[in-house]
């Protein structure tokens, strides 16, 4: 009886082993050679799977790609010969004529392998320089075992990148406004400069976008030596958390499953705002008492087991002299966890104070 107890135990200690992920114990199961549940609010990994193993990525290079465009000058471009690509397209002819930011469109809703070719040789002047400038956004943005050769993601054996660092670049994308509104689209109209009053509508191949609710972007990818690639975002209860997966041919399931899971575990707290009021003593003045606000709200994401061990403190003077403005900076207030900050904002007076021969406001 006693054996039969140890083996019990010992077999619920390996079980919850095999389970424990970046935030505790988790029974998510996916498919992908490589996953991460990733929130970008305050850089916490709530799952991972060999989150920074180099992996062929596919087509969610072209979030790169499309970022550095969208961040370029918005100009016109002549698709030609040099343009033409294999693989899935927007279907442009020799001698159309079209913006970048309408590139952009049709490259995140059908993943077009033309457009993606067309803006970087317009922009970069050649395959090789847009490379570049994709390789040196990496470096930039930390993505430390990231090397990019396309701007499409058709196979290289020195195009490669991990799932924790295409979770910083669509962390960085979607903090982009023009970005964020292209991939949370189902479809998108663009248009063309020449033929004149060409207009084309496109799919967007994102499914996740009607699968879960909340989801807003962001790019899918395939390629024989890839497998099936997934980045996304979703937000809820102004949550928001990044998901990638890599070589996995259950992606749609196994984002709703790390999803489900993730906003269990956190969610979105008030720290302080303006109606938040400290005081503090003034000299000089026949106010003793000036009152301080924070200047902006503190909203931040945290895992609710975490919520006990958020402090707050605070930097002011012991005191001011007359006069003080309104609106002027006076301190500073940080909230932590584990000594870690997590959101601070300056403090801010609220009101005028005068000196005692003038009157107070």
């Amino acid at each position: 009886m006693l054996l039969k107890k140890i083996l019990c135990l010992v077999f619920a200690l390996l079980f919850s082993v095999s389970a424990v992920n970046a935030v505790g114990k988790s029974k998510i199961e996916v498919s992908a050679v490589s996953a991460i549940l990733y929130c970008p609010d305050n850089n916490e990994i709530l799952y991972e799977k060999s989150a920074h193993k180099k992996l062929a990525i596919a087509s969610i290079t072209k979030i790169m790609t499309a970022i550095i465009a969208l961040e370029c000058e918005d100009k016109e471009v002549k698709f030609d010969y040099s343009m033409i690509a294999e693989g899935s397209s927007m279907y442009l002819k020799v001698g159309d004529v079209i913006k970048i930011s309408e590139l952009v469109k049709g490259m995140m809703m059908v993943s077009g392998n033309d457009a993606a070719n067309a803006i970087a040789i317009s922009l970069g002047g050649s395959m090789e320089k847009f490379a570049d400038m994709m390789n040196k956004k990496a470096d930039s943005l930390g993505m430390k075992d990231t090397h990019f050769v396309t701007p499409s993601g058709l196979d290289d054996e020195l195009h490669y990148s991990t799932a924790y660092d295409m979770a910083l670049l669509c962390s960085y994308a979607m903090q982009n406004e023009n970005f964020r509104n292209i991939v949370s689209q189902k479809s998108m109209s663009v248009e063309f400069i020449s033929p004149d009053g060409q207009k084309m509508t496109y799919r967007n191949h994102n499914k996740l976008l009607s699968l879960y609710d909340g989801c807003i972007g962001i790019k899918t990818g395939f390629t024989k030596k890839a497998g099936r690639t997934l980045t996304s975002c979703a937000e809820r209860d102004g949550v928001r958390l990044i998901a990638v997966t890599l070589n996995d041919g259950n992606d749609w399931n196994d984002h709703i499953s790390m999803y489900d899971y993730g906003f269990s575990q956190i969610e979105n707290i008030s720290l302080c705002d303006s109606q938040k009021i400290f005081e503090l003593p003034v000299v000089g003045s026949k106010k003793q008492i000036i009152k301080v606000i924070p200047k902006e709200k503190c909203c931040v994401s945290v895992l609710k087991n975490q919520k006990e061990n958020i402090s707050e403190k605070i930097y002011m003077p012991h005191f001011v002299y007359a006069p003080v403005e309104k609106n002027k900076a006076i301190g500073e207030v940080r909230y932590y966890i584990d000594n870690k900050i997590i959101c601070k904002t300056d403090l801010i007076t609220s009101e005028n104070c005068l000196y005692d021969n003038e009157r107070n406001i």
